[in-house]
């Protein structure tokens, strides 16, 4: 709560004019029982409609007042609460944006979406009800016991007696429900998790007809979420029903006092009155303490959810804008770089040198480091160990942007966003006009078949791109890595959907540009072209050369491409 805290001070004076307006509520709430006594005693009983009708007045004002406080206060307490979560949302975002690969194993996508949807809500509404009547439950409760002395000392230390038991009683309930409301909010995570995978995947689902698995893995975790939550709201249910008994029990003490004390002459009816007032308003109050609980139960989970995300330690090269802005020509070179993931190591002391203007190729098993080797070169991985450099500069001096606005990436997972075909291959560029959208639809080998769509660029793209074929997908995919005209390109896996003649042609136009291209391939005819080949084999570089060396001299290299050609025939 000490993080929200930095956020809600943004909007202090929005909090503090509500909370301001809820005191004005609290004080009208606090005078209504003695008015009310005042009119029982020395209006009705003794006959005088006068001090009826004045008092009458004063109680209806007051309430108005009330009212009139209670809307404003409105307006305040969601400008507070609506305030603060935009900018949480708008910091986690951020936050995410700069996260590393080693955060992205951390925290899966759904986990980060549950995070900046649904556990902001919940800080905002422990934020709005918090300014609206949070204080003013407890402190009802407080003032409630000091004016009840200010009425009949004898019934007020009933209420007196009765106010620990409640308070102590209402702890224990909060304690207990922020640990079940963060179970909660982990089984949710878990719910968002399988729906995601679900949709996702959901024509592979039905092509392997296991649509009845996904069912049952799917009721599972949902049965689980169902009882942990109905666990949570069982506890804020049982709360309320045992408050109100307590307190009514409280209620019928004072009347069986209070009626003694009138029959011995020791009380007015209007204090007795006066008395019930207050311990009705009370068990109201502990309702709606009860209530809050709930969700500040909920928002403590939510917030220490958040804190966990906003918290996570940003590479101070993410900030940076002002290191070394050298001209980036397509030199790389990699000087005994290991990386480890979640602790294992994954590549091992790799060592090469790239000219600027080499089609450099990348053979591997899944799993032998070809993807993270790659993603070291923009930084979205970082090294263990080791030295990478750019025209002889070390990476860690050149201006991150610099570097990325230089480098273009095609992943493995083709991804279009939402959008018309230009606005996906202007992505990559977002002040590219439209020769240059056009040129890298050229060079990517997709123009001819964007012309044939009857709104061409303008052609709206599904979800993912589900109106496209797997080719097309990748082939945009190159477009918009292209459009930024980079001085690397990094191909990862990224022609495994084109024919051969699709695939040729591409080549041919990134030889002809002169610019260095890095390139996987699970197919070692996709990389014949390449001026080298590196062969790497359980995360390090057993062997490079050409085609034609490789063939002679590396084993490995050699019975791929057998087993390949085998395949082939």
């Amino acid at each position: 709560m000490r993080l929200l805290l930095q956020y809600v001070s943004i909007y202090k004076r929005a909090a503090l004019i509500a909370i301001a307006l809820m005191f004005v509520e609290l004080t009208v709430e606090l005078f209504q029982p003695l008015i009310m006594g005042k009119i029982i005693d020395e209006g009705i009983l003794q006959e005088d409609y006068r001090t009826v009708l004045v008092w009458g007045t004063v109680l209806i004002v007051l309430s108005l007042l009330a009212f009139s406080a209670g809307i404003i206060n409105s307006f305040f307490a969601g400008k507070a609460s609506q305030g603060t979560g935009y900018d949480l949302r708008r910091d986690i975002f951020n936050k995410v944006q700069k996260f590393t690969g080693e955060n992205f194993d951390r925290y899966s996508t759904p986990d980060l979406v549950t995070r900046i949807t649904t556990d902001v809500v919940q800080i905002q509404n422990f934020l709005f009800l918090f300014t609206r009547i949070g204080l003013r439950a407890p402190l009802f409760i407080i003032f409630s016991l000091v004016m009840a002395f200010t009425v009949h000392r004898g019934m007020a230390l009933i209420l007196l007696l009765a106010a620990p038991v409640l308070v102590v009683f209402m702890v224990v309930v909060s304690l207990k429900g922020v640990k079940l409301f963060r179970f909660v909010q982990n089984k949710l995570d878990g719910v968002n998790r399988i729906i995601r995978e679900n949709l996702t995947a959901i024509r592979l689902i039905k092509g392997f007809n296991r649509t009845s698995y996904e069912e049952s893995r799917f009721h599972d975790i949902n049965t689980s979420l169902r009882h942990t939550n109905k666990q949570a709201l069982w506890l804020m249910e049982f709360a309320m029903p045992a408050l109100m008994l307590m307190m009514n029990t409280v209620i019928l003490i004072v009347l069986w006092f209070g009626g003694e004390a009138i029959l011995a002459g020791t009380a007015e009816p209007g204090e007795l009155v006066a008395i019930v007032n207050y311990a009705t308003r009370m068990l109201v109050n502990f309702s709606m303490f009860t209530f809050l609980i709930m969700v500040f139960s909920r928002s403590q989970a939510s917030s220490g959810r958040i804190a966990w995300v906003l918290t996570e330690g940003t590479p101070a090269y993410l900030e940076e804008t002002d290191n070394f802005k050298t001209e980036l020509e397509g030199n790389i070179e990699f000087r005994n770089v290991s990386v480890r993931r979640a602790g294992d190591p994954v590549l091992h002391n790799i060592s090469f040198h790239i000219d600027a203007g080499e089609m450099i190729g990348i053979l591997g098993e899944t799993g032998s480091g070809k993807s993270t080797l790659l993603q070291l070169i923009p930084r979205l991985l970082e090294k263990e160990e080791g030295t990478i450099l750019f025209e002889n500069e070390e990476v860690e001096n050149i201006d991150i942007h610099h570097l990325r606005h230089r480098v273009s990436m095609v992943p493995q997972e083709v991804h279009l966003f939402s959008g018309t075909i230009g606005e996906n291959i202007r992505f990559g560029k977002p002040e590219a006009a439209e020769e240059e959208i056009e040129k890298a639809a050229r060079q990517a080998r997709i123009d001819e078949f964007i012309k044939t769509l009857p709104e061409e660029y303008d052609t709206k793209i599904g979800q993912k791109g589900v109106n496209f074929s797997g080719g097309q997908k990748q082939r945009l995919s190159i477009a918009r890595a292209l459009v930024r005209n980079p001085a690397i390109l990094i191909l990862d896996d990224s022609t495994s959907a084109l024919d051969a003649n699709t695939e040729e042609e591409l080549l041919d136009t990134l030889q002809s540009e002169k610019r260095t291209v890095l390139m996987t391939a699970q197919k070692i005819s996709s990389l014949k072209r390449a001026d080298r080949i590196f062969v790497m084999q359980e995360g390090r570089l057993i062997g490079e050369g050409s085609h034609e060396r490789l063939l002679k001299d590396n084993d490995y290299y050699r019975s791929v491409y057998e087993s390949q050609r085998e395949e082939g025939s």
